[in-house]
Formats: structure tokens, sequence, C-alpha cells
């Protein structure tokens, strides 16, 4: 009866989205309600694979943003920059300078590419969902499009549906899958003669063959600078995804809609590495549904040039989701795999450290919301907040011996640590809560590196 009763309240939902109809235009369009699952979804896993995957270099300096080896083809066509430069060099020396980008293609081959392999990890991660970039910047397209003749993992390369396979591995495992699109495209003739045809002809096309062909539950664009949204048509298609696709009722989109469009439309805003384009927003609580992106290391394509210091530790990235839940927003983590179809042991081992942390703390992360009386959050915060109806999550990602005292809260029914099975003491006098830390041993310790204290019926 209770499954009856789940998929009632789906179907109920689904019509819900579907009776609005959504006109073309950002008014219109903004109206539209976030389905909540994404809201309570919190982590999710980014993947970029592509031809950057072969050559898989970019320099560790610099910044944030002149790290991404998924740029090299671009990088390596701009030689008069300073990163340019670095790109280019590399690839002489290494491919010699008659080799061509495209020649990439004959190495990359996914031969080790197991997308069961894959979906299990990310689930054993605590992942709720899994972006993949069904094609970046250099116009690549991980699915037999057709209107990407001969320059698809189909046609050429490793002559197979790489998204394909993956969405149906993702949907397996109980998760959401969603799919990562470049508007524009570097070098595609079209794009640069006539942006009009290339939008009509081959970019809304690509994108509606996406959604009808894998039913995604996300769609993810990228790439919107160049032009308006107007340009883009992103209203038309956004209309039609709502109005008339096979996933109106519970698809999801974020911001990147047009060089106008970041912060300012969307289902979800985007940040990525702590930046809207070059804007700081770290320690800032976004009041709409947001996520932040980034690198286990500091670039979204695999990144051979990348050693042990320049990938973050299990611990940074656990602070990092409970930093970015507590102020509303989810993480979508990224991995990069190899040309062969690979993701790196140490990627794999940081993504097993989170599910390890989430099998016991999900609990304070997992459908939660921001607790409106939390104090400000600084980059030297150590106690985070997140709420779940009438019940306070405090997440300390700094053992505290000493007391700690939370203000602003209802008289719990009670205190306890997650994990932990021993009792936790605490007082309490008007609104104002004093926890005392148990004694820990190392056969009681629930966390390495952050511990969650639920409060019951504090709010």
């Amino acid at each position: 009866m209770k499954f009856l009763i789940v998929i009632f309240c789906a179907a109920i939902s689904v019509a819900a989205f579907s009776q609005q109809k959504y006109e073309p235009d950002w008014e219109s369009i903004d109206t539209r309600p976030v389905p909540s699952w994404f809201e309570d979804a919190k982590f999710g896993i980014f993947l970029h694979w592509g031809l950057y995957s072969v050559p898989a270099w970019g320099p560790t300096d610099g910044h944030i943003y002149e790290k991404y080896a998924e740029w090299y083809w671009r990088r390596m066509m701009q030689p008069e920059s300073t990163v340019g430069k670095k790109f280019r060099e590399f690839h002489d020396s290494v491919y010699g300078e008659g080799f061509k980008y495209q020649d990439f293609v004959s190495d990359f081959k996914a031969e080790m590419y197991d997308p069961n392999q894959w979906a299990e990890l990310f689930k054993d991660a605590g992942a709720k969902y899994v972006v993949l970039t069904s094609k970046h910047h250099e116009g690549f397209a991980l699915w037999p499009s057709k209107h990407s003749w001969n320059w698809n993992a189909k046609d050429i390369g490793p002559h197979r549906d790489l998204a394909g396979d993956l969405s149906e591995a993702v949907k397996k495992q109980g998760l959401h899958m969603g799919f990562y699109f470049s508007l524009y495209e570097w070098f595609n003739p079209l794009y640069h003669e006539d942006v009009e045809r290339y939008v009509d002809q081959h970019m809304l096309p690509q994108m509606k063959d996406l959604v009808i062909r894998y039913e995604p539950d996300i769609f993810w664009p990228d790439g919107e600078w160049d032009h308006p949204s107007e340009t883009w048509r992103s209203t038309e298609f956004l209309a039609w995804l709502y109005n008339e696709s096979p996933v109106r009722g519970h698809v999801v989109v974020n911001d990147r809609w047009g060089s106008e469009t970041r912060s300012k439309h969307g289902d979800f805003y985007t940040t990525e590495y702590d930046l809207v384009h070059d804007r700081e927003i770290a320690g800032e609580v976004i009041h709409h549904p947001w996520e932040e992106t980034r690198g286990i290391g500091g670039s979204f394509g695999y990144n051979r040039n990348e050693n042990l210091d320049d990938y973050e530790s299990s611990e940074f990235l656990i602070h990092y989701l409970i930093d970015k839940v507590a102020r509303g927003g989810n993480l979508l983590l990224n991995v990069g795999p190899t040309a062969d179809g690979r993701i790196p042991v140490i990627q794999q081992q940081r993504l097993r450290d989170i599910g390890d942390w989430l099998r016991i703390n999900g609990e304070g992360i997992y459908g939660t919301r921001v607790w409106e009386n939390a104090p400000e959050i600084g980059g030297e915060t150590t106690v985070f907040f997140t709420a779940k109806e009438n019940d306070l999550y405090l997440i300390s990602t700094r053992w505290e011996g000493n007391d700690i005292t939370v203000e602003g809260v209802n008289r719990p029914r009670s205190v306890s640590m997650l994990g932990y099975d021993g009792r936790v003491e605490y007082s309490f006098s008007g609104n104002r809560l004093v926890i005392t830390p148990p004694a820990l041993d190392p056969a009681s310790n629930p966390s390495p590196c952050a511990w969650v204290y639920k409060i019951s019926g504090a709010l």
C-alpha cells in the first residue's frame, strides 16, 4: 500500500507541474516551482570526459580558470597569451607541431569504461545525482548525435553511446541523471558564420534529442557568455522543456542560459570554485536553490600534471560539503575520468571517504534547509547548522572539547550524536541550549573529521 501511495503522490506532483502553461519569456519561466528532489539531494557527481582526456594536461599554477585541462584545444590555439603559451609548448613538445587536436580521437577509446562500476561508486559516495558532459566546448558529443556526424563517440573513437550507457547505469542505481551541454562550440564554422542558423539547425535539435532520448532529471547548459539568452532562444527551449517534454514534471535546470542570466534565472543558481564569473561568493547564504561545483583537484577534466598536493583531502571535501549545505546549497563534485574510461584511484578514494561519512551523518545533510537563526558563516566557522522540519542539526568540523552553546531554539526533546550510542548531556534555559560533548574513544568515535548533533524538536 505504501508503494502505491508513493506512486499516487508522484503522479499528483507531475500533474501539478504539467498543468501550468509556461510562456517563452523569463517572467513566466521563473514562476515554475523547483522540484523538491533537487534541494533534498544535496550532493552530486560532475563528470568531465572528452577528447581533452587524452592529452589530460593543464598547468597547476595561476588563476583557477587557467588550470582547466578541458580547455586544452582553446588554450593551445592562443599561444600569444601567457597561459596559452604553456599549453602550446606542452603540445608541440609532446605531440609535435603538426599534430591537430582532432587527432586525439584515435586515442579516445574508453576501452576500460564500465558504467555500472562508475554508478556503484557514485552511489557508495552518497551522491544522489550525476551530471555528465554530453558535449563540452570542443563540440565532440558523447552520444550518437546526428547533428555531430563523425564528431561523436558512436561514429568514431569508442564507437559507443557513452552517455546512454551511463544514464542507464545511474538510473539503475536509483540516482538522478543529468547532462551538461555546451551551448557554443569553439571552432564550429557554422557558429562563427551564422549564430542564428547554428542555434536553429544544430544547438536546439541536439538539446531536444538529449532530452527525448535519455529523459534526464537535470539539464545543465554552459558556454552561454558569448550572447544574451535571446540569441540562444533559451526561453523558447525552456517553455518546450516545461510544457511538452517527457521530463516536464521533474527536470531542473541551472542559470547558464545567456550572458545576463547567472544568479538571475533558472531553477538553481551555480557557483564555480566559489565564484560567479569573477565575483567571490564564499560565505554568502543564497536565498534561492543553488549549487557549487568544483573539482577534487584544480581541473575538471583529468589532469596528469596534478600531483598529490594539488588534490584536496577527504577532510577538506567533507567540510566543503557541510559549508555549502549549511548555506542552502548543493555540492556538485567533479570527477575527471581517463581517456580509457577509468576513474583515477585517488578520486575514488576521496569519494569513498565522503560516502563513509555520509552513511553515518547523512541525516544532517539530505533533505535539510538553512536554519534562519544560524550565526553568520565565515572563513573560521567550525560549527554549522542545518534544519529539517522541527529538528536542528549542529555539525562541528573541529572537535569541541568544551561546551557548545546554541541560541534561539525551543526546548529539545532530546540531543544525540549521529553514529554514537552513548548519552549526550545538555542543559536548557530560556532559548539557550548548552551541549556537553561526550568523551569519545577510538571505538566509539563515529567520525574522523566532523560530528553531527541531532537536536530533536528544537524548531
